[in-house]
């Protein structure tokens, strides 16, 4: 890798720690590229990334980025994961670990707070922003629909009492 491409990858990776906004970093010694590729796979579908890079550009790369202090993490060999959610790349790193011993979560960070391996399943274990705006939203739409429910009901009685008398005036 001559000058050139060693700047051009500090500076994609510099764009990708300044949008991210959790980075997890483990390492990754031992894994096959078929688990590699299935880990980038559930990355990419949820809207996350993983990046392998050179720890020494990567350094170069968080400098200057509210993730900054994950540096310390960087050695040996390593894959950051990271999303523009603080909950997406935490999850599916805590969940290809639990199927892989050889994927072994070092740390992270959200924002500008750094994340020890329990930070790290602390946010795993919380539900994603999907989740939390469809329970929003269910709870919103539950009391409308029950006060529809109320408001129809007299009509909905009123109705069978007409059709009750309806009945008998046709049956006499």
């Amino acid at each position: 890798m001559d000058r050139a491409e060693k700047q051009e990858q500090v500076t994609a990776l510099n764009g990708v720690f300044k949008n991210a906004v959790a980075v997890v970093v483990a390492h990754y010694s031992g894994l096959t590229v078929a688990q590699m590729s299935a880990l980038r796979r559930q990355m990419k579908q949820k809207g996350a990334g993983v990046k392998v890079a050179k720890n020494r550009l990567a350094k170069k790369a968080l400098e200057g980025t509210d993730v900054a202090h994950v540096a310390s993490l960087l050695k040996g060999p390593t894959v950051i994961a990271y999303s523009g959610d603080p909950v997406t790349a935490p999850k599916i790193a805590v969940e290809f670990a639990k199927g892989n011993e050889k994927f072994v979560i070092l740390g992270g960070a959200m924002g500008s707070t750094a994340l020890n391996l329990d930070g790290v399943k602390a946010l795993a274990s919380l539900p994603s922003l999907d989740e939390l705006r469809a329970k929003l939203i269910g709870l919103i739409q539950a009391p409308a629909t029950k006060i529809a429910q109320v408001v129809n009901a007299p009509a909905q009685k009123l109705a069978r009492v007409f059709g009750a008398y309806g009945q008998k005036s046709e049956a006499a």
